[in-house]
């Protein structure tokens, strides 16, 4: 096969600049688009918005024969049509026209997959009315060979009247003649050789039928074997019952791999930045500037940086999947449960790696195609009991179900079961309110099968984690500062008792070291504690224990609930210090707990205070951290607010029904 269909001579001219050229990058959905994309730049690439719109643009640079600089290259929603009432195809024909804030491409480079030739060559009689100039890369030719087809470019370049390009995206192969070739395009050497072949609207399909008919032929029984067993397959992924069982098989293997392979990176994560904080603790004087780089930025940092392995390894898996055409056959089986309550199949995966973390569960929401689906995912996400929440159950289940590890686990399950329940009502009821609107039937081709790309896999996994580095990482470090300055000040002297067990300490040291030491640690945990219940976190939790008294809750479970808005896991430590308790002593908090007693001396904690807050911790929007990512992935401050507004609201309330519930039937 030939690079095209046309040769010239190398222009004469010294070489361009590419400054003020771009090349937009077209194609349908699964034809191998992205990973030309990463194939032609790498990860030389940057992520923005369209302007005036939520859905991502990727930029990147590409090396061409005769410039000396990269030429731009803009990477377009992939799309069926360019004529659809979708976003997708709305922005791609705004570039394609210059239309408002977009610049219009100097040339467009259409990704088409050999196997369904007919289809994809609509996309590019529509592309040929924007009178661009056009090169058309003919993907995936090695499957179509497989199948037993024979495909002609040169008559195929000649039939649409634009150069045709034959390459293997997965493998690299023909990319050479591909950069040679746009590169002359750009140049603009070709333009006297052919013509496009601009077909009339209305007659798109047989415009792409006779130019199948003249450059492809091959041996049908080879290509009906091939298509017998995809069907087969197809007939088990997309059964109603077998389908999800192997959909749940998948599932499952996928994120016992996220966990298991995470493990070892979050782990060396958290130590090193561990060793940094204890690095510069021992480097720096004692005071404000040390505890605000080591308890603000640095904690903050880790706290971000820590969800990292999750989400790169999350990304690379999908990626894997997606390549091989089985999360297609995944999102058609998920969308007939789904759809009742308003979502696609496609919301799926966000929604069950939300259990996991929340932030990675945001971050997958772009596989969804629709904005408000999308949103309506975003929205009910945090709903999932992510892995934050287990020391929170771990802790009130333990007291609800003392020695009683049977209704303990049902407890536990129940815990998972009304944090997904809730979330899929909560978005049947956004999809009938705010989100209104006939919901985006589920267009789905089902690809090929074929073998995954490890290096687009890669490159998407550093893609996504350096995208949620840039748009997570900064406002959550800013938030971690802002709590650790509300938890330390204003700062206050140590209580009598305090130095009175410093000086019992001191006393002892020579004659009972280990004493001493007891001693010493009691006395810290109890100025900890007094600091923490002066500090503006606890002044405000005694302005605010009105709210959350109906719920059962005085100003200490108040200041836990508060600082639990930084991280759901901050209030089994923010109980700890403020019950004297050992931190790191899951078994010692439970105890302490259980009895720890209010300022008027009744218990702090009975059954239906502690399945009171159970409930809230279930349902309620306690991570700052996600509301900052839901702000970016959303669009706005608005979605971000109501997310809060509407998940602590719901919470209050089922905690409310659940406190005065029980009280109802005899269970104080």
């Amino acid at each position: 096969m030939t690079a095209s269909a046309t040769a010239a001579a190398p222009p004469a001219e010294a070489p361009p600049t590419a400054a003020e050229r771009r090349l937009a990058l077209l194609g349908n959905p699964n034809t191998g688009k992205t990973t030309l994309f990463n194939r032609l730049c790498g990860l030389r690439a940057k992520t923005a918005n369209f302007p005036g719109t939520t859905t991502d643009a990727r930029l990147g640079r590409c090396r061409l024969d005769g410039f000396d600089a990269p030429v731009e290259v803009i990477d377009l929603p992939g799309t069926y049509s360019l004529h659809l009432e979708l976003p997708e195809a709305r922005i791609s024909g705004d570039v394609l026209r210059g239309a408002g804030l977009y610049r219009r491409p100097d040339a467009v480079l259409v990704v088409i997959d050999a196997t369904n030739l007919q289809r994809n060559l609509r996309l590019v009689g529509e592309l040929l009315g924007f009178g661009l100039p056009t090169v058309v890369a003919l993907n995936m030719v090695d499957l179509a060979q497989r199948r037993g087809l024979s495909l002609d470019p040169q008559r195929l370049a000649a039939a649409i009247g634009c150069p045709v390009v034959p390459i293997v995206a997965r493998q690299g192969r023909g990319l050479d003649d591909l950069r040679t070739l746009v590169g002359r395009v750009l140049h603009g050497e070709l333009e006297n050789t052919l013509r496009p072949r601009v077909p009339e609207s209305d007659g798109l399909a047989a415009w792409a039928a006779a130019a199948v008919a003249a450059s492809v032929g091959g041996d049908d029984a080879v290509g009906t074997e091939s298509d017998t067993v995809t069907e087969r397959l197809d007939q088990a992924f997309t059964h109603p019952l077998l389908g999800v069982a192997v959909f749940v098989a998948v599932m499952a293997g996928l994120f016992w791999t996220v966990f298991a392979f995470a493990t070892v990176p979050m782990d060396l994560i958290e130590l090193t930045f561990e060793h940094l904080g204890g690095w510069l603790g021992a480097l720096l004087p004692a005071g404000d500037i040390r505890d605000l780089l080591v308890d603000g930025v640095v904690a903050g940092v880790a706290g971000t940086v820590v969800f990292l392995p999750q989400i790169c390894i999350l990304f690379f898996l999908i990626s894997l999947l997606e390549d091989t055409g089985y999360l297609a056959r995944a999102a058609f089986v998920m969308d007939r449960v789904l759809c009742r309550f308003g979502l696609p199949g496609h919301a799926f995966v966000p929604l069950l790696s939300s259990h996991a973390c929340a932030l990675p569960g945001i971050v997958s929401t772009r596989l969804i195609p629709d904005p408000r689906d999308r949103l309506a995912t975003i929205l009910v996400a945090p709903f999932m009991s992510c892995s934050a929440r287990l020391p929170v159950y771990v802790l009130l289940i333990g007291l609800l179900f003392r020695d009683r590890p049977l209704l303990g686990g049902l407890a536990f399950a129940g815990c998972y079961l009304l944090g997904a329940g809730v979330a899929l009502a909560s978005a049947w009821l956004f999809r009938r309110t705010l989100l209104r609107g006939r919901s985006r039937p589920m267009m789905l081709e089902l690809p090929s099968y074929k073998l995954p790309s490890l290096r687009t896999a890669l490159f998407t996994a550093i893609h996504q984690g350096k995208t949620f580095l840039e748009k997570a990482g900064t406002v959550i470090v800013a938030i971690c500062i802002v709590m650790w300055w509300l938890s330390a000040y204003p700062q206050s002297e140590a209580p009598a008792a305090a130095e009175a067990l410093r000086a019992e300490a001191q006393a002892v040291a020579a004659s009972d070291p280990e004493a001493a030491a007891v001693l010493e640690a009691d006395a810290d945990l109890l100025a900890a504690r007094h600091t923490q219940a002066q500090s503006f976190a606890g002044r405000i939790g005694r302005t605010i224990e009105p709210v959350f008294a109906p719920l059962g809750y005085d100003w200490q479970l108040t200041v836990g609930v508060l600082t639990s808005f930084l991280a759901r896991e901050v209030f089994v430590s923010t109980m700890a210090v403020l019950l004297e308790s050992d931190p790191d002593d899951s078994e010692g908090v439970v105890d302490r707990v259980r009895s720890a007693t209010r300022d008027d001396g009744s218990p702090l904690l009975t059954p239906a205070t502690a399945a009171s807050l159970l409930v809230f911790f279930v349902l309620a929007m306690q991570c700052l951290p996600t509301l900052a990512l839901t702000r970016r992935e959303a669009g706005g401050l608005r979605w971000a607010v109501l997310q809060l507004v509407y998940m602590s609201g719901l919470a209050w309330i089922a905690a409310f029904v659940t406190f005065h519930g029980l009280h109802a039937v005899g269970i104080s």
